[in-house]
């Protein structure tokens, strides 16, 4: 959560009027490189969303993330995770140098708004596979010419947010 990354778009979204919060995911917390499995990081992205809910309530609750906590955060609302878009960075739609290995299944489930930002370079998202994988799903999709995985995030990304944000449509009672 204290990543020069995390920070900058924490202060890019605060800078264009989002409440913004940020966490570390237990393994992380407890010093460990290694993720835990699906099921535990989803438990804990829940159990902070739903605490961010209950301290700002009325608000537009937007969930996501950059890389894996963008694909927990889009896998929660593909279960029906009640929240009124997502906002992932950098989503890893296959693992490096693997592209037959796609993370797709769960995309047709989200029925919520989605803003997808990723570079032209990823390695883990090549954008023929991702323009496929997401087609006829009613995503924007903005892709950063020339940029890989680790893109640097700047005002535009917020102003894509701020646009993107301010057009969703709710997907439930706040």
């Amino acid at each position: 959560m204290n990543h020069r990354s995390m920070l900058k778009l924490s202060e890019v979204l605060r800078g264009r009027g989002f409440d913004v919060v940020r966490f570390n995911f237990l393994y992380r917390e407890k010093g460990s490189r290694a993720p835990d499995r699906m099921p535990k990081l989803q438990a804990c992205f829940s159990a902070v969303a739903e605490r961010a809910r209950r301290e700002v309530p009325g608000k537009k609750l937007i969930i996501g993330g950059r890389s894996m906590g963008g694909r927990v955060a889009s896998m929660l609302a593909a279960q029906g995770f009640a929240c009124d878009g997502l906002l992932l960075l950098a989503y890893p739609l296959h693992p490096a140098g693997q592209p037959e290995k796609l993370r797709d299944a769960h995309l047709p489930d989200i029925t919520v708004p989605v803003l997808c930002i990723n570079g032209t370079r990823d390695t883990l998202c090549q954008k023929d596979l991702m323009t496929q994988s997401i087609d006829g799903l009613g995503w924007q999709m903005h892709w950063l010419e020339g940029k890989d995985h680790s893109f640097a995030v700047t005002a535009e990304i917020g102003e894509l947010a701020e646009r993107w944000a301010s057009a969703a449509r709710p997907s439930h009672p706040a």
